[in-house]
């Protein structure tokens, strides 16, 4: 249980925002320093012809592609001190959002390249591609390199990504790293803007340098040589309920880990089988408690097969991960709402979050009380530390798909009500909301008849 001081109100809220607005306009800037440069040099002083038109959008397009491409894997490189702020949940979304307009970006230099090629050489378009991308290798890798990222695109459709595995989309992304690599060569040979200006040349090698040591080392090199040093684990393997299991990890180097209550760490299980790709998992215990415990619900092979791992079996951790935790709270008053293994972060913040009896409210959605995993460590923890729980059992409620079958008298009211009544003070509270997607998406939209603030909204979703 936390027993230090927490900051609340508007003042904690305000320094937020600002951490928050400070690394977006970084973002920003990266894309617009070097827009700004070539439009300083002049590229746009003469644009009476078509050939300087061209030249002109695929010059542009060409520094805002590579820009936007390197924020893109920023994203995603799990920078400590950007990740605290968005939380690794908001960043990936992010980066799943600015996929298709970098698509869109280069796409339009590939275009304009060849175009500004023909009317160079008074060739025609087939003409022109042929003896651009024929004649040089820097422009065949390059075309590669933008074949992969159209790959990748793709497979983030959320109509693609229901027909792939996680395994296969996991394979699928490592391949947004070659693709940047093959985009490197072309740029600096043949990037007019770059040759020009031996400082605009330097700045975007130090960008590159700088996104490529953040992935290498956040993504790989660091958890690898942490969990070697510490040794972590598996430590003991147990039943949870909802066909789930509690998997305890331990190991010198954990009390280490700068885990707070609420986060998720991905989880990388060193077999022959499983060592080359991490999931997520949310601990279910809370922080100084000298282990980690993931209560992991079957819902997979991977899943399927966490549910017999053998004690001792070596784990790679890489996190913790996200924002899921008191850090964002600025209200007295807190509603932790679970359904299903979602119940594990939830878990781990009713023991820790800093109260007092009648501050926390825990709803809890399960099918039967039987399949409610942790439900009796809830009940524990909400009986000692005064916590209000409500465990709510039973089929889908078809009106309100986020309850249960309600009674006649109930189904008469308004989901906003029904989750007031369930939360009396839900409106001057910080709300915690962890589930599956379908889930998460009915709950928000009845909480968002309420009206409450969008900053006093957090939610951790059990998706990839």
């Amino acid at each position: 249980m936390n027993t230090k001081p927490i900051l609340l109100g508007a003042a904690k809220q305000r320094r937020l925002q600002r951490s928050s607005e400070s690394i977006q306009l970084i973002g920003i800037a990266a894309v617009l320093i070097p827009l700004l440069a070539l439009l300083a040099d002049g590229a746009a002083s003469n644009l009476g012809t078509a050939e300087s038109i061209t030249a002109l959008v695929n010059r542009s397009s060409a520094l805002v592609g590579t820009s936007l491409l390197l924020v893109h894997l920023v994203l995603v490189s799990r920078v400590p001190w950007i990740e605290a702020v968005f939380g690794l949940d908001k960043l990936t979304g992010s980066h799943k959002k600015l996929g298709k307009p970098l698509v869109y970006v280069l796409g339009l230099h590939a275009v304009t390249s060849i175009y500004y090629y023909a009317l160079q050489n008074n060739e025609d378009l087939y003409l022109a591609a042929f003896d651009l991308v024929g004649g040089y290798f820097e422009m065949q890798i390059a075309a590669l390199g933008f074949a992969l990222m159209f790959v990748v695109t793709i497979s983030s459709i959320r109509a693609a990504r229901r027909m792939l595995s996680y395994e296969v989309w996991y394979l699928i992304h490592l391949l947004s790293y070659v693709a940047v690599l093959l985009a490197i060569p072309h740029q600096f040979a043949f990037g007019s803007t770059l040759l020009a200006h031996p400082w605009l040349a330097t700045y975007f090698w130090a960008l590159y340098i700088f996104v490529l040591v953040n992935v290498v080392w956040f993504r790989s090199v660091h958890p690898v040589i942490r969990a070697f040093i510490g040794g972590f684990k598996v430590s003991s393997v147990k039943p949870a309920g909802n066909n789930s299991t509690s998997i305890s990890v331990r190991g010198k180097g954990l009390a280490k880990l700068p885990f707070k209550s609420g986060q998720f760490f991905m989880v990388r299980v060193m077999t022959l089988k499983d060592f080359w790709k991490p999931h997520p998992f949310s601990a279910s215990n809370s922080s100084g408690e000298g282990y980690l415990r993931f209560t992991i619900g079957n819902r997979g092979d991977f899943t399927a097969r966490m549910q017999n791992i053998a004690v001792g079996t070596r784990i790679v951790l890489e996190g913790p991960y996200g924002v899921f935790t008191e850090a964002k709270r600025s209200k007295q008053k807190v509603t932790l709402i679970a359904a299903g293994i979602g119940v594990a972060p939830i878990r781990s913040l009713a023991q820790q979050l800093a109260s007092k009896p009648g501050d926390l409210t825990i709803i809890y959605r399960a099918n039967t009380e039987q399949d409610a995993a942790l439900a009796d460590e809830l009940a524990d923890i909400a009986q000692k530390r005064g916590h209000a729980l409500r465990i709510l059992t039973g089929p889908r409620d078809k009106r309100v798909p986020w309850l249960p079958e309600q009674s006649a008298r109930s189904k008469q009211k308004p989901d906003y009500i029904l989750l007031s009544e369930l939360a009396p003070e839900i409106l001057d509270s910080d709300i915690y909301i962890c589930g599956p997607t379908q889930w998460t998406g009915a709950l928000i939209q009845t909480v968002s008849k309420l009206s409450i603030p969008k900053h006093q909204i957090h939610v951790e979703e059990f998706a990839w």
